[in-house]
């Protein structure tokens, strides 16, 4: 068995996905794992990798990749992060209607790289591209397949407004968005 083999048989076994498996010159092997979609629990709240998860997948992989015969000499489990590569056909259809960026294999009018809303096709898939900003925003679209794709990666999106709470006194304030550096309001 392959040592990519080993890894995805593995993973899987444990109930986790396997987003990507490099190996370095070095011997660096690195795994990225994430939650299956089965796995996801309802009502829209999405489930993260944990270093627990992390340390669970280590330990086996340690114990096969030995049985194996699989050379490494360092070995990285870690969460795909915000801007997950898009791997399979799987990860598309996954993350419909998320922002990505696509770089394609060959340039279409002058350009490789590209961002905007994935959305499934027929046949393929469509990029929906927004030109400029406000209301009247001119939308365009690029269409594409699976295989004219050289890599794709969800955008990162951060909001940090989404850990404030709802109303709060002056009590708790200071945990509603003020910074606070060394016991000092900023």
């Amino acid at each position: 068995m392959t040592w990519q083999g080993a890894i995805e048989t593995t993973v899987s076994g444990l109930g986790y996905e396997l987003v990507d498996a490099e190996k370095s010159a070095g011997g660096l092997l690195r795994v990225f794992i994430d939650h299956p979609v089965a796995a996801a629990p309802t009502g829209g709240v999405e489930r993260f990798i944990t270093v627990d998860d992390c340390e669970k997948v280590t330990r086996q992989l340690q114990h096969v990749l030995e049985v194996e015969g699989c050379a490494y000499s360092r070995l990285e489990v870690s969460s795909p992060g915000l801007d997950r590569p898009l791997k399979k056909a799987a990860d598309y259809h996954r993350f419909a209607g998320h922002q990505v960026e696509v770089t394609l294999k060959m340039p279409f009018k002058g350009r490789k790289k590209y961002r905007g809303e994935l959305q499934p096709r027929d046949d393929g898939w469509r990029l929906v591209l927004e030109q400029g900003g406000g209301v009247d925003a001119e939308q365009r679209a690029l269409d594409f397949m699976f295989d004219e794709v050289r890599e794709a990666q969800l955008v990162p999106v951060v909001d940090f407004k989404g850990r404030r709470t709802g109303k709060q006194g002056n009590a708790g304030r200071e945990s509603a968005g003020d910074e606070v550096d060394g016991g000092r309001m900023l």
